[in-house]
């Protein structure tokens, strides 16, 4: 049954970023809903049906070794005036706090004939179906984007090849008790963004 548009606008619009440190640490999310999220990305709508949009879980002690290799490389790639300790501490322990973090990266898989910013939005799309089912499900969501997923040793260590391009990290998880509620969030209105072409 297709949810209606009513249904369809109250998830859109309920849908909050909860960040890591307001998950439940120690509740798990399923195997078959965390699953079931990923077959939604994989609607995404895709030109050409390439399908960019490649995932990778990290959860139970995985999550430890992401964090431990996100701290080493922000150490590496950042200037000793620019480096804050702060930032690397939250870097190793964000990790933790999730019961899961999804990579998300653009495999490019469209060649010449399809641009390369097509892929991404495409990866964009899958990301913010993820979301949504997240929503849907109860679950927090936050996508993060440090500068480091664009640093090739990030890439290398992930195996994501040169002509592909990392999308971020969804940390997911279940809000503490009051986490979500209090967020509020607003919009400016859609008719300072649109005109219409009516001839």
């Amino acid at each position: 049954m297709i949810p209606s548009l009513a249904e369809t606008s109250a998830l859109i619009r309920s849908r909050r970023t909860v960040k890591p440190a307001d998950m439940e640490t120690d509740r798990p999310v399923e195997h078959a809903l965390l699953m079931e999220l990923l077959e939604n990305a994989n609607w995404a709508p895709t030109h050409g049906l390439t399908e960019p949009w490649r995932f990778r879980a990290f959860t139970g002690d995985a999550r430890a070794r992401l964090g431990g290799e996100m701290q080493r490389l922000y150490r590496e790639v950042t200037p000793p005036a620019e480096f804050r300790e702060d930032k690397f501490d939250k870097l190793g322990a964000n990790p933790l706090l999730a019961p899961v973090i999804v990579v998300a990266w653009m495999e490019r898989r469209g060649g010449d004939k399809i641009p390369e910013i097509e892929e991404i939005e495409a990866v964009a799309c899958a990301m913010q179906n993820l979301m949504l089912s997240a929503t849907a499900a109860g679950l927090g969501s936050f996508w993060s984007s440090p500068p480091l997923i664009y640093e090739r040793a990030f890439n290398d260590w992930l195996g994501i090849r040169a002509e592909d391009r990392c999308a971020g990290l969804l940390y997911l998880g279940w809000p503490k008790d009051g986490a979500s509620s209090g967020l509020k969030s607003v919009r400016t209105s859609i008719h300072d963004k649109i005109s219409f072409a009516d001839a």
